[in-house]
């Protein structure tokens, strides 16, 4: 903006973000690349108003992210319902194995889902922090861009901004069709299509 000599308070900017961070999200679903069916989900913290809350995340095992949720719970529903909106993805497979850490919610979660035949019963659950280092690392992306912000001031600012966040994060790794992982020029060409601009 002030390249461009214009003066926008930094009220305006997130204002900007919560209206169009989950618009940015919707509008990149149908162009995603598919994903693998080797899912590795984890949870991290994220604060609100001072209370850590759980933002689940899941990537395959190439790293693209598969869906995200934040949640004010770390329980076994919590963890089925984020399950079945990875589920409804577009993008996503229906997974042969998910890899997760020692967290019971999990099993929990995986069991109620296999009951009510959401999954197959074939799916098999890794409980493995080892294996879990490809999401873990992908948290780093997440969190890089969250912590200089000292915290959020409300649940559904969160979920919104957070929402852009994710989004931009797919788009940098190239999930996007016709964008390549670091083209800066590509990405910028891509939302200026999705949304019908010119930057």
């Amino acid at each position: 903006m002030q390249d461009r000599g214009m003066a926008v308070d930094h009220s305006t900017l997130n204002r900007w973000v919560l209206k169009y961070g989950p618009e940015l999200d919707k509008r990149i679903r149908r162009h995603l690349k598919p994903t693998n069916d080797s899912w590795r989900v984890d949870e991290t913290y994220i604060k609100i108003k001072g209370v850590w809350k759980y933002l689940y995340r899941a990537v395959d095992s190439e790293g693209n992210t598969l869906d995200f949720m934040l949640s004010a719970k770390r329980d076994g529903k919590a963890v089925a319902r984020f399950f079945r909106k990875v589920l409804k993805a577009q993008h996503t497979k229906t997974p042969r194995v998910i890899t997760v850490d020692k967290n019971a919610a999990y099993p929990v979660a995986i069991d109620a889902l296999k009951a009510d035949e959401t999954i197959k019963k074939e799916t098999e659950l890794r409980q493995s922090k080892y294996l879990n280092n490809v999401v873990e690392q992908d948290h780093r992306n997440i969190k890089r861009i969250v912590k200089p912000m000292m915290g959020f001031k409300s649940f559904n600012s969160a979920r919104r901004t957070l929402s852009g966040i994710e989004a931009m994060n797919m788009i940098r790794k190239g999930q996007v069709k016709g964008v390549k992982q670091g083209d800066s020029v590509s990405e910028v060409k891509f939302i200026e299509a999705l949304f019908g601009i010119a930057a």
